[in-house]
């Protein structure tokens, strides 16, 4: 098998920069920039060495020599829900494989992807997709990482060389990263013996607690966050998702957790017809849902399971793009809204890589569902994605249990230069730049610059890997198209 092309070491992002760059920026200056409780102007953000804000001050005035963002700055946006091997094959399952594609017809051509793929290949794949995130306006992501073992569904001893994989992809290009290894056992409701597809997911109860201890240290030393991702109900029995909460729990009792739920229709009547209960309406009554939890889709619940859930404190963990791409359906924000919940955006399969186009969707969906505008807008916020953005980076901060939930002191120094310059952008005031970079830039970037933990990783809109982590991603694809 051709293997995919070597990438630089860690420090690359680092060693690309020119030996006469001035020393790291601790403080920058911006006209206008966008605050957790809106708009700002001239305001002064100072971090420390480990990235965090330790003063973000209005009504500044530059000083002498100081940095000096030159569009409006907004928060970098939590990426929620990522796949990161499903970039490999995006655009490549998009023709009529039965006569009714569905959800489950694109899962069988997954599973063909998954079979193959070794780690040096999801090394490169996640590298090329963090850089893609990271000059999208995503500055952190939950990898929903479930690729656990050989072809044959052996461990990779000793070591957990695809979860490893993804650890380096995130330090090499910058990217923050919350890593939810997946807890995967069974192939439906009610204990079904899983498939030859699965066999690389598969865990058991114990030796996911083991890789959790394992993988904890090295999370801690990059500054990553570990957490846990039950798979699904229809993967996980009852008893093993209360010895795996409980087993989470004793290495830490603060860790994110993640589960997809009632994404399709299927699913949740094969939940009802094994427990007598729509899957949400289940979760709610079995396990204690509060806001270390982010349910990813929640497409289908009826009015009473969308308070509910929405009251309990989790965050629902949208991905627009992706739902649309599977013919998933459409979300209740409504119902969502009135009970208070929090959400967050994600782009799941990488159909498409954009924090902004996320937001367009989910908007337009709205719209089309409801026949009004401006949906997402709120008495605070008129501007809709002024309010989408805060909102999206609120729920996305606590789906990822990082300090990311905005620019305010405390936080992590993430940040996105808008550039004034685009032709959708030019000559506006902050908020509509914004506005226009959600709904008006067309499908090209609208970012000049990213900073992630107070480190410059995108600059004049394109990350210091591009050019060999696209390459190596490129070796990678013709590979899995090759073999397929």
């Amino acid at each position: 098998m051709k293997h995919a092309r070597s990438l630089p070491p860690a420090n690359a992002a680092s060693a690309a920069t020119p030996a006469t760059a001035p020393p790291p920026t601790t403080t920058i200056w911006a006209a206008d920039a966008l605050l957790p409780a809106g708009w700002a102007r001239d305001v002064e953000l100072t971090w420390d060495p480990q990235g965090r804000l330790t003063d973000v001050r209005t009504g500044a005035s530059p000083a002498a020599g100081q940095a000096r963002a030159v569009g409006p700055l907004i928060p970098g946006m939590p990426n929620l829900h990522s796949h990161a091997f499903q970039r490999g094959f995006c655009g490549l399952t998009e023709y009529r494989a039965q006569a009714a594609d569905s959800f489950w017809s694109w899962r069988d051509l997954m599973y063909r992807c998954a079979s193959r793929i070794d780690p040096a290949q999801v090394e490169a794949i996640a590298t090329w997709l963090y850089v893609e995130m990271l000059e999208a306006g995503y500055t952190s992501v939950c990898e929903f990482h479930y690729l656990h073992h050989d072809p044959q569904g052996q461990p990779y001893a000793p070591r957990p060389d695809m979860a490893m994989a993804i650890l380096r992809a995130a330090q090499r290009t910058g990217m923050g990263l919350t890593l939810l290894p997946v807890l995967y056992q069974t192939g439906g409701f009610g204990g079904a013996a899983p498939h030859a597809g699965q066999r690389r997911f598969l865990h058991g109860t114990d030796a996911m607690l083991r890789l959790l201890g394992t993988l904890k240290p090295l999370c801690d030393a990059q500054g990553a966050r570990l957490g846990l991702a039950p798979h699904s109900l229809r993967a996980v029995p009852p008893d093993t998702l209360t010895e795996a909460l409980a087993g989470l729990d004793a290495l830490d009792p603060t860790a994110p957790i993640h589960i997809h739920i009632a994404e399709q229709t299927k699913e949740v009547d094969d939940c009802i017809a094994w427990s007598g209960l729509p899957p949400v309406r289940w979760l709610l009554e079995h396990a204690q849902v509060g806001p270390r939890w982010c349910l990813v889709h929640a497409t289908h619940m009826t009015p009473e399971e969308t308070l509910d859930a929405a009251r309990s404190g989790a965050v629902a963990g949208l991905c627009p793009t992706t739902e649309a791409n599977l013919g998933d359906g459409f979300f209740d924000m409504a119902h969502w809204r009135e009970g208070g919940g929090l959400w967050g955006i994600g782009s799941d399969s990488h159909a498409t890589v954009n924090a902004a186009e996320e937001l367009q969707w989910l908007e337009y969906g709205l719209r089309l569902t409801t026949r009004q505008r401006n949906v997402m807008a709120d008495p605070a916020q008129p501007h809709v994605a002024t309010a989408m953005t805060l909102a999206a980076v609120a729920g996305g901060a606590q789906a990822s249990g990082r300090p990311v939930g905005g620019l305010q002191p405390g936080a992590q120094a993430d940040f996105i230069e808008l550039d004034p310059t685009h032709v959708a952008l030019a000559g506006l005031p902050a908020r509509d730049m914004l506005s226009a970079h959600v709904f008006g830039s067309h499908r090209t970037s609208a970012i000049a610059n990213a900073w992630v933990a107070g480190q410059a990783r995108v600059r004049d809109g394109r990350h210091a890997l591009r050019d060999t982590a696209a390459a190596a991603f490129v070796d990678v694809r013709r590979t899995l198209v090759t073999d397929a």
